[in-house]
């Protein structure tokens, strides 16, 4: 018996060993690092819901940055997202960002849709125009409550309302 245990210890210790290593690899090659080199630029959102540093910045779906830093402004309390952006791409000033999603489950990064401005925005600019996350949880939210204040103002699912309570006969003795 003594001798299973020591075997199962080692074999336990060899698989969180592996674990480890794994998910070293991942953090350090998981392509979420900063862009340090380009056009440092900000940007106010109401919400910015599951996007974190080291997110992408992209361009009609092309990467041309990332998110360096959030913060709340204390004065609007609004979020501000520090981003770069490659030297080589020039944005008008009146380019706008949004937040978007990769798809139902996956993560958030910032979309630029350029203007079509004669100024470009330079190193320390601030984007103007921006749109915040939606949140997946409160749109499920409003359509339930919808089709529900729907039906209940129908009178039912199917237009029809509900058929009575049947009658009880009164007790006999």
């Amino acid at each position: 018996m003594k001798g299973r245990s020591i075997a199962e210890i080692a074999t336990g210790a060899v698989v969180l060993a592996a674990a480890a290593i794994f998910l070293v690899y991942a953090v350090m090659h998981g392509g979420r690092t900063p862009q340090i080199s380009g056009i440092a630029l900000t940007a106010q959102f109401d919400r910015i819901d599951g996007l974190n540093e080291g997110a992408d910045v992209r361009i009609g779906g092309v990467k041309v940055g990332s998110v360096t830093d959030l913060r709340i402004d204390p004065r609007t309390f609004q979020a501000v997202v520090a981003l770069r952006v490659r030297a080589d791409i020039e944005l008008p000033s009146d380019s706008s960002a949004e937040v978007t999603s990769e798809g139902l489950l996956g993560g958030k990064y910032i979309s630029i849709v350029p203007g079509g401005g004669d100024r470009m925005l330079r190193d320390g600019g601030r984007i103007t125009e921006t749109q915040g996350s939606v949140s997946l949880e409160s749109l499920l939210g409003r359509f339930i409550f919808s089709v529900t204040q729907m039906n209940s103002a129908n009178g039912g699912a199917n237009g029809e309302r509900p058929a009575p309570a049947p009658a009880t006969a009164p007790a006999t003795r």
